[in-house]
């Protein structure tokens, strides 16, 4: 008897995790029939909502950038809300404010656009820096201050700032304070033209849809089915030795001249602990999304450009040599030896 009462809670676990497992896969293949051509993207955007983190996306215009998370939400039992950062925005517009009622003789709290789950930042580099830190606590503290009061946002926020890396002019560089808020600075391009094609396709097919057509109703996942996924990544098993090659690479990143003394040279500053916080959280989510219960160190080197591109800064002389982030850490993953 004693057997099968432990059988049964174990047998129940696995059933759960297999519903999980196909629910996320099943959201995985949706979003893949809406953004056609950026798999990355795709992938990136779930990593992140798996690890309860925000996502920095970098790419020219039409790229389906905001298409992404747009269609995220719709899938979601959640609300969306897009912010066009502009260079007269105000940190107002992004908070809310208090709103005087002379019928109560009070000030009452308006909330803005930033107490949605789901909220889209884009061309967050053209908007001055009061309106970038107004993210910062936000982000951070996963809470609002405005004036004496401070409000708690939604358990599931999830933050996608855009980034135009053509148009700089009249634009405000994100700091390196707001930068290292961000789990992943993603970048991506043009798709190949196979999935060109399936995109001419695709925009046929809707333009052929009359105004009158029937909606489609689609299943969208309760978020209590995010939360247990997230629980699940906690639990993906890590190897202490991939644990120890996960920190040797942020710590190279700070001081890298036991590896390779050029390199330690071109890097002005390395990985903060936030760096290493999410280099683990974002291997564990891209080993679960695999279907795995353990971190491989193809994880950890498939994620570690997109968690340490935007820690790793280089120096003036790197600069003027062409490199930048990217090529820092991709010279970190050659020199630091595997486990």
């Amino acid at each position: 008897m004693e057997q099968s009462s432990t059988e049964v809670p174990s047998s129940a676990a696995e059933s759960a995790q297999t519903h999980l497992h196909a629910a996320f896969r099943q959201l995985r293949v949706d979003l893949a029939a809406t953004i056609v051509g950026q798999a990355d993207l795709i992938e990136r955007l779930l990593i992140a909502l798996l690890a309860d983190g925000h996502l920095l996306v970098e790419g020219a215009p039409g790229l389906a950038k905001t298409t992404a998370i747009r269609a995220l939400a719709s899938r979601l039992e959640t609300d969306f809300a897009r912010v066009q950062f502009t260079p007269d925005l105000l940190p107002a517009d992004l908070t809310g404010t208090e709103v005087w009622r002379p019928q109560d003789g009070r000030f009452e709290f308006q909330p803005g656009p930033i107490f949605h789950p789901l909220l889209l930042a884009d061309e967050i580099n053209r908007a001055p820096a009061k309106v970038q830190s107004a993210l910062l606590e936000a982000m951070g503290e996963r809470q609002v201050t405005v004036g004496r009061h401070t409000y708690p946002l939604p358990a599931l926020f999830l933050v996608m700032a855009t980034q135009n890396p053509i148009e700089q002019e009249g634009t405000f560089p994100l700091p390196e304070a707001q930068l290292d808020r961000f789990l992943m600075h993603v970048r991506i391009g043009y798709p190949e033209a196979a999935a060109e094609s399936e995109i001419l396709r695709l925009a046929r097919e809707r333009a052929r849809q009359t105004l009158h057509a029937e909606p489609v109703a689609q299943t969208r996942m309760p978020l209590q089915q995010v939360f247990d996924a997230r629980q699940a990544v906690l639990d993906v098993h890590l190897a202490p030795a991939l644990e120890r090659y996960l920190i040797e690479l942020v710590l190279a990143s700070r001081d890298a001249r036991r590896y390779d003394a050029s390199l330690a040279r071109r890097i002005a500053w390395g990985a903060s602990p936030r760096g290493s916080i999410a280099l683990e959280r974002c291997a564990r989510a891209r080993a679960w999304l695999a279907g795995r219960d353990y971190v491989t160190p193809e994880d950890v080197r498939a994620i570690a450009p997109d968690v340490l591109r935007h820690r790793v800064l280089p120096s003036y002389e790197a600069t003027a040599e062409g490199w930048d982030g990217e090529r820092l850490v991709a010279a970190l993953l050659d020199v630091v030896p595997l486990p």
